[in-house]
């Protein structure tokens, strides 16, 4: 049987760079990442921090081992199941896959509103950035997934290098002025 897409079949470097050389054309301007589905072990724990704590809305449940949760009345922005996962460990931090999934928000006063969200309920912080097109915070949710909560800049605003390319990088984000966004 050929190896299909959701095979396991993993394509070596000699076929991605033949594929590449094609010179198909690239993806259409409007394509956006629909959701992420993440594999956890304890589906009402994840609930817990996806809902109670960031404040996504459950839109669906399948019983015990999967949950849909959206963002403004999307069908959903993040998945969640247990059905290879459950009562498992968190992936090693040196092991390969999702580095950490980013929830784009609308504006500077609700990236406020959320971290103050986080602090209440006590979950450490690993990194807070302004990187000039947006700030930035980094924590983990309870399977040890990579989270990180943004908020872009205004183009107009974006730093640029003298030959006008865009100039990211990673300075310390001033949390207290941040969160003066909320009180």
């Amino acid at each position: 049987m050929a190896a299909g897409p959701h095979s396991g079949h993993i394509c070596s470097t000699r076929q991605m760079e033949a594929a590449i050389s094609t010179r198909t054309p690239p993806l259409p301007a409007g394509t956006r990442i629909g959701h992420v589905h993440l594999k956890v072990s304890d589906l009402e724990r994840a609930i817990g921090f996806y809902s109670g704590v960031l404040g996504f809305e459950v839109t669906q449940r399948l019983g015990s081992s999967a949950a849909f949760l959206s963002a403004g009345g999307y069908h959903h922005h993040i998945g969640l199941n247990t059905w290879q996962s459950r009562g498992g460990p968190a992936p090693a931090a040196n092991a390969t896959g999702l580095y950490h999934t980013a929830i784009l928000l609308p504006d500077r006063k609700s990236l406020a509103a959320v971290l103050l969200r986080v602090l209440d309920a006590g979950i450490a912080l690993e990194g807070a950035a302004d990187h000039g097109v947006s700030e930035a915070i980094y924590l983990r949710d309870p399977d040890g997934n990579g989270v990180e909560l943004y908020r872009d800049r205004a183009e107009a605003e974006w730093p640029r290098a003298a030959d006008g390319s865009l100039a990211m990088g990673t300075e310390a984000l001033d949390l207290q002025a941040l969160l003066a966004e909320v009180e």
